[in-house]
Protein backbone atom coordinates (compact mmCIF):
# COMPACT_ATOMS: atom_id res chain seq x y z
CA UNK A 1 0.00 0.00 0.00
CA UNK A 2 1.09 3.36 -0.91
CA UNK A 3 1.09 6.87 0.00
CA UNK A 4 -0.47 7.41 -3.24
CA UNK A 5 -3.08 5.07 -2.34
CA UNK A 6 -4.24 6.16 1.11
CA UNK A 7 -4.24 9.80 -0.19
CA UNK A 8 -6.36 8.44 -3.08
CA UNK A 9 -8.82 7.09 -0.52
CA UNK A 10 -8.72 10.29 1.49
CA UNK A 11 -9.76 11.75 -1.35
CA UNK A 12 -13.09 9.54 -1.60
CA UNK A 13 -13.80 9.56 1.65
CA UNK A 14 -14.28 13.68 1.86
CA UNK A 15 -16.24 13.18 -1.50
CA UNK A 16 -18.43 10.47 0.04
CA UNK A 17 -18.71 12.51 3.30
CA UNK A 18 -20.24 15.81 1.08
CA UNK A 19 -23.98 14.41 1.42
CA UNK A 20 -23.45 13.53 4.60
CA UNK A 21 -22.11 16.54 5.61
CA UNK A 22 -25.58 18.21 3.51
CA UNK A 23 -27.72 15.81 5.73
CA UNK A 24 -26.25 17.00 8.87
CA UNK A 25 -26.27 20.71 8.33
CA UNK A 26 -30.31 19.72 7.65
CA UNK A 27 -30.84 17.57 10.61
CA UNK A 28 -28.46 20.45 13.06
CA UNK A 29 -31.17 22.55 11.57
CA UNK A 30 -34.05 20.63 11.91
CA UNK A 31 -33.49 18.88 15.39
CA UNK A 32 -34.29 21.66 17.65
CA UNK A 33 -33.22 19.33 20.77
CA UNK A 34 -29.49 18.86 19.62
CA UNK A 35 -26.82 18.40 22.25
CA UNK A 36 -22.87 17.40 22.05
CA UNK A 37 -24.32 13.90 22.75
CA UNK A 38 -26.39 13.46 20.20
CA UNK A 39 -24.47 15.53 17.58
CA UNK A 40 -21.33 12.87 18.33
CA UNK A 41 -24.42 9.87 17.27
CA UNK A 42 -25.26 11.44 14.44
CA UNK A 43 -21.91 11.98 12.91
CA UNK A 44 -21.03 8.56 13.81
CA UNK A 45 -23.89 7.05 12.62
CA UNK A 46 -22.54 8.51 8.89
CA UNK A 47 -19.93 7.62 9.24
CA UNK A 48 -20.56 4.45 10.14
CA UNK A 49 -22.92 3.50 6.85
CA UNK A 50 -20.60 5.41 4.88
CA UNK A 51 -17.83 3.42 5.44
CA UNK A 52 -20.87 0.04 5.23
CA UNK A 53 -21.73 0.40 1.99
CA UNK A 54 -18.69 0.34 0.26
CA UNK A 55 -17.85 -2.56 2.44
CA UNK A 56 -20.36 -3.86 0.86
CA UNK A 57 -20.32 -2.86 -2.70
CA UNK A 58 -16.50 -4.39 -2.71
CA UNK A 59 -17.02 -7.47 -1.31
CA UNK A 60 -20.68 -8.15 -3.56
CA UNK A 61 -18.66 -7.53 -6.63
CA UNK A 62 -15.57 -10.15 -5.06
CA UNK A 63 -18.45 -12.42 -4.85
CA UNK A 64 -19.59 -11.97 -8.43
CA UNK A 65 -16.19 -11.89 -9.81
CA UNK A 66 -15.51 -15.28 -7.52
CA UNK A 67 -18.55 -16.95 -8.70
CA UNK A 68 -18.92 -16.13 -12.31
CA UNK A 69 -16.06 -13.84 -13.91
CA UNK A 70 -14.64 -10.55 -14.00
CA UNK A 71 -16.94 -9.48 -17.43
CA UNK A 72 -19.97 -10.32 -14.97
CA UNK A 73 -18.76 -8.20 -11.89
CA UNK A 74 -18.14 -5.38 -14.85
CA UNK A 75 -22.03 -5.31 -15.61
CA UNK A 76 -22.86 -6.25 -12.31
CA UNK A 77 -21.20 -3.00 -11.13
CA UNK A 78 -22.48 -0.88 -14.09
CA UNK A 79 -26.29 -2.33 -12.99
CA UNK A 80 -25.64 -1.67 -8.96
CA UNK A 81 -24.45 1.88 -10.37
CA UNK A 82 -27.36 3.12 -12.32
CA UNK A 83 -29.86 1.60 -9.96
CA UNK A 84 -28.29 3.26 -6.49
CA UNK A 85 -27.86 7.21 -8.52
CA UNK A 86 -32.07 6.76 -8.81
CA UNK A 87 -32.86 4.95 -5.63
CA UNK A 88 -31.07 8.13 -3.57
CA UNK A 89 -32.40 10.51 -6.07
CA UNK A 90 -36.15 9.37 -5.86
CA UNK A 91 -35.59 8.96 -1.38
CA UNK A 92 -33.65 11.84 -1.11
CA UNK A 93 -36.21 13.89 -3.62
CA UNK A 94 -39.27 12.67 -1.57
CA UNK A 95 -37.98 13.13 1.78
CA UNK A 96 -36.85 17.22 0.43
CA UNK A 97 -40.22 17.73 -0.91
CA UNK A 98 -42.25 16.23 2.45
CA UNK A 99 -39.93 18.54 4.67
CA UNK A 100 -40.94 21.86 2.58
CA UNK A 101 -44.76 20.65 2.77
CA UNK A 102 -44.72 20.50 6.27
CA UNK A 103 -42.43 23.73 6.30
CA UNK A 104 -45.02 25.42 4.61
CA UNK A 105 -48.03 24.22 6.44
CA UNK A 106 -46.22 24.85 9.72
CA UNK A 107 -45.93 28.52 8.82
CA UNK A 108 -49.50 29.09 8.18
CA UNK A 109 -50.13 28.32 11.74
CA UNK A 110 -50.10 30.34 14.51
CA UNK A 111 -46.40 30.41 16.55
CA UNK A 112 -48.22 29.10 19.80
CA UNK A 113 -49.60 25.94 17.43
CA UNK A 114 -45.99 25.26 15.89
CA UNK A 115 -44.60 21.40 16.37
CA UNK A 116 -41.07 21.86 17.18
CA UNK A 117 -38.79 18.47 15.35
CA UNK A 118 -37.29 16.52 18.38
CA UNK A 119 -33.77 14.51 18.00
CA UNK A 120 -35.50 10.58 16.33
CA UNK A 121 -32.82 8.39 16.80
CA UNK A 122 -35.08 6.02 13.84
CA UNK A 123 -34.36 9.41 11.64
CA UNK A 124 -31.10 9.68 11.93
CA UNK A 125 -30.57 5.94 11.05
CA UNK A 126 -32.76 6.65 7.80
CA UNK A 127 -30.74 9.27 6.67
CA UNK A 128 -27.42 7.63 7.75
CA UNK A 129 -28.39 4.63 5.01
CA UNK A 130 -30.20 6.87 2.46
CA UNK A 131 -26.90 9.76 2.33
CA UNK A 132 -24.56 6.54 2.07
CA UNK A 133 -26.51 4.17 -0.49
CA UNK A 134 -24.56 5.82 -3.35
CA UNK A 135 -21.44 4.51 -1.21
CA UNK A 136 -21.74 1.02 -2.73
CA UNK A 137 -20.33 2.22 -5.97
CA UNK A 138 -17.31 3.02 -4.22
CA UNK A 139 -17.01 0.36 -3.22
CA UNK A 140 -17.01 -1.02 -6.60
CA UNK A 141 -14.65 1.32 -8.01
CA UNK A 142 -12.09 0.31 -4.99
CA UNK A 143 -12.59 -3.07 -6.65
CA UNK A 144 -12.07 -2.45 -10.59
CA UNK A 145 -8.39 -2.69 -11.62
CA UNK A 146 -6.00 -0.21 -13.50
CA UNK A 147 -4.56 -0.48 -16.54
CA UNK A 148 -1.64 -2.76 -14.78
CA UNK A 149 -4.34 -4.96 -13.47
CA UNK A 150 -4.16 -3.56 -9.83
CA UNK A 151 -7.41 -2.66 -7.53
CA UNK A 152 -7.64 0.02 -5.58
CA UNK A 153 -8.29 -2.30 -2.59
CA UNK A 154 -7.71 -5.73 -1.96
CA UNK A 155 -9.37 -7.80 0.91
CA UNK A 156 -7.42 -7.36 3.58
CA UNK A 157 -6.54 -3.58 2.75
CA UNK A 158 -10.30 -2.68 2.31
CA UNK A 159 -10.84 -2.36 5.93
CA UNK A 160 -8.20 0.37 6.62
CA UNK A 161 -9.52 1.88 3.73
CA UNK A 162 -13.14 1.80 5.16
CA UNK A 163 -11.95 3.14 8.69
CA UNK A 164 -10.85 5.83 6.40
CA UNK A 165 -13.86 7.14 5.13
CA UNK A 166 -15.55 6.41 8.40
CA UNK A 167 -12.95 8.88 10.41
CA UNK A 168 -13.00 11.62 7.43
CA UNK A 169 -17.10 11.16 7.38
CA UNK A 170 -17.55 11.76 11.15
CA UNK A 171 -15.43 14.72 11.60
CA UNK A 172 -16.54 16.37 8.40
CA UNK A 173 -19.89 16.04 9.98
CA UNK A 174 -19.36 17.33 13.31
CA UNK A 175 -18.26 20.65 11.45
CA UNK A 176 -21.62 20.15 9.22
CA UNK A 177 -23.87 20.39 12.81
CA UNK A 178 -21.34 23.32 14.11
CA UNK A 179 -22.58 24.91 10.93
CA UNK A 180 -25.83 24.10 11.46
CA UNK A 181 -26.35 25.79 15.07
CA UNK A 182 -24.52 28.93 13.67
CA UNK A 183 -27.32 29.17 11.09
CA UNK A 184 -29.55 28.13 13.23
CA UNK A 185 -28.93 31.36 15.34
CA UNK A 186 -29.21 33.54 12.34
CA UNK A 187 -32.57 32.15 11.87
CA UNK A 188 -33.89 32.09 15.46
CA UNK A 189 -37.69 32.72 15.53
CA UNK A 190 -38.21 30.91 12.09
CA UNK A 191 -37.94 27.75 12.78
CA UNK A 192 -40.14 26.68 9.27
CA UNK A 193 -37.83 28.46 7.48
CA UNK A 194 -35.08 25.79 8.56
CA UNK A 195 -37.08 22.92 7.57
CA UNK A 196 -37.13 24.57 4.02
CA UNK A 197 -33.59 24.94 3.92
CA UNK A 198 -33.07 21.50 5.49
CA UNK A 199 -35.60 20.40 2.57
CA UNK A 200 -33.83 22.03 -0.37
CA UNK A 201 -30.20 20.54 1.03
CA UNK A 202 -31.81 17.10 0.52
CA UNK A 203 -33.58 17.57 -2.97
CA UNK A 204 -30.43 19.38 -4.28
CA UNK A 205 -28.00 16.33 -3.37
CA UNK A 206 -30.70 14.10 -4.46
CA UNK A 207 -30.25 15.95 -8.19
CA UNK A 208 -26.32 16.34 -7.69
CA UNK A 209 -25.91 12.53 -7.13
CA UNK A 210 -28.05 11.76 -10.00
CA UNK A 211 -26.16 14.68 -12.35
CA UNK A 212 -22.66 13.27 -11.12
CA UNK A 213 -23.34 9.28 -11.85
CA UNK A 214 -24.56 10.27 -15.76
CA UNK A 215 -21.93 13.49 -16.01
CA UNK A 216 -18.99 12.61 -13.99
CA UNK A 217 -19.64 16.18 -11.94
Amino acid sequence: MTFEILLEVFLFGIALAMDAFMVSITQGLTFKDINKKKSLFIAFTYGFFQALFPLIGFFLIHLITILANESASEKAGSIIEVVVAWLSFIILVFLGTKMIIEAIKESKKAKEERKETLFSIKQVLLMGVVTAIDALATGIAFHSTNTYGVSLSSTSTIWLHVAIIMAVTFVICILGLVLARQIHKLLKGKEELSSLIGGLILIILGIWILLSHYFSI
